[in-house]
């Protein structure tokens, strides 16, 4: 098993983004590495090979790493929903996506759990399960946890690492800022102040 080799996990988002995608996450690296989930899974299978291929060569030039979620092809690292089966052939790391009462499995690289904190684009999405529950899922999971849900700054990325969290994953706080690079280099700094 091989966990994401960083601490922040950044999703994307095409429809919420500051700006067209290859660019936002182009910014954002300018605040450090970071492993970024290509997720948008609302676009046909072929663009999003089309944007993994555009941003596979800026991530790898910064350190950074690209997992693919929900792949309908062979890719090296995917990120899944709570019920995609796993790709065969197995991808070198795999993600799950997980909420409260979830089984995990075991043989998976990581997990996100989630939602910790309220999340603002998703009202009524929850119940929020805290740092407390956090802290629990760490605690007992067999695979490292990536806390997901209302990380909208360092306090709260702190506060996950300090629940026990490997890291934390984020969508908004990366995808909808105007200052990528800012909100990437805090939560980094927030994350190894351990």
């Amino acid at each position: 098993m091989t966990a994401p080799p960083h601490r922040l996990l950044v999703i994307t988002d095409t429809t919420s983004a500051a700006r067209p995608l290859v660019a936002q996450v182009e910014l954002a690296l300018q605040g450090g590495p970071f492993a970024l989930i290509l997720r948008d899974k609302h676009l046909p299978w072929p663009r999003r090979l089309a944007l993994a291929a555009e941003l596979g060569p800026l991530l790898d030039d910064a350190g950074a790493s690209l997992l693919v979620a929900d792949p309908l092809g062979p890719v090296p690292m995917a990120h899944l929903s709570s019920d995609f089966p796993v790709p065969a052939p197995r991808p070198r790391v795999v993600g799950r996506s997980v909420h409260a009462g979830q089984r995990i499995d075991p043989g998976l690289d990581y997990i996100t759990y989630s939602p910790i904190w309220p999340v603002e684009s998703k009202p009524g999405y929850g119940p929020a399960l805290g740092a407390r529950g956090l802290a629990e899922r760490a605690r007992t999971s067999p695979v490292p946890v990536y806390a997901l849900g209302g990380v909208t700054g360092p306090d709260r990325a702190r506060a996950a690492r300090v629940a026990g969290a490997a890291g934390v994953a984020v969508q908004g706080a990366v995808m909808r800022a105007s200052d990528p690079a800012a909100v990437v280099a805090d939560l980094r700094a927030a994350l190894d102040s351990d």
